[in-house]
């Protein structure tokens, strides 16, 4: 395994590292901003469930390759052309865990918190969106894994990223390069996963209790 251009350029691999983590964090912010409020419309609304779902799903089977390129006479290429695509692709993730987290709290223990004389905002926040946060931070995990992933891609545009370096390699025929590309990204997608089910269990951990102490 020839890893000379890690060891010689690991000041270049840990500024696209930096990009990378920009257009993740980025991603899943904007993300999260529009798949809440769609989320808690799904889960209140059924008949718009299905329709809101198939929408999603409908955008993430469109290749990121042409995503990026029917873009591109809109918004041109860069950073704007990959958030759109990064956004539009985490909300399948984003809005179907939200949906199932928030069906998913049992309707007695909701009805017991309006027997108790809550307001069905209190009801929402101080019952069923934390005990639905187990599932809804595994759907954030799911699409941040899924965005550090194709954040790659987005290189393709000059969005920046651990993509560049895989682009240029093969542009160069450089298998050094691409193979610190590769290995960037594998152990930032590996870092993140793992952080991700850490923060997982622990929100599961105050799930548990919490029901024990209702």
């Amino acid at each position: 395994m020839n890893l000379d251009y890690l060891t010689s350029h690991w000041r270049q691999v840990l500024q696209l590292t930096g990009q990378h983590l920009q257009l993740t964090a980025i991603t899943i912010a904007i993300g999260l901003a529009i798949a809440i409020p769609l989320g808690i419309v799904a889960a209140r609304v059924r008949p718009l469930t299905l329709p809101i779902l198939s929408v999603l799903d409908g955008l993430y089977t469109v290749p990121s390759l042409a995503f990026l390129a029917i873009l591109i006479p809109s918004v041109g290429i860069g950073r704007t052309n990959a958030l759109i695509v990064l956004v539009a692709y985490s909300q399948l993730y984003l809005v179907r865990n939200i949906v199932a987290g928030l069906r998913g709290v049992d309707a007695a223990t909701l009805e017991a918190a309006r027997g108790i004389g809550m307001t069905p905002v209190q009801v929402f926040f101080r019952v069923q969106l934390p005990l639905a946060l187990p599932v809804i931070v595994a759907g954030i995990r799911t699409a941040l894994v899924t965005t550090i992933s194709l954040a790659t891609v987005v290189a393709w545009v000059n969005a920046g990223g651990l993509g560049t370096l895989l682009f240029d390699g093969i542009n160069r025929d450089y298998p050094s390069e691409i193979l610190a590309g590769a290995i960037a990204i594998a152990a930032l997608a590996l870092l993140a996963d793992g952080l991700m089910r850490l923060l997982a269990r622990f929100t599961a951990v105050a799930r548990a209790r919490r029901a024990a102490g209702a």
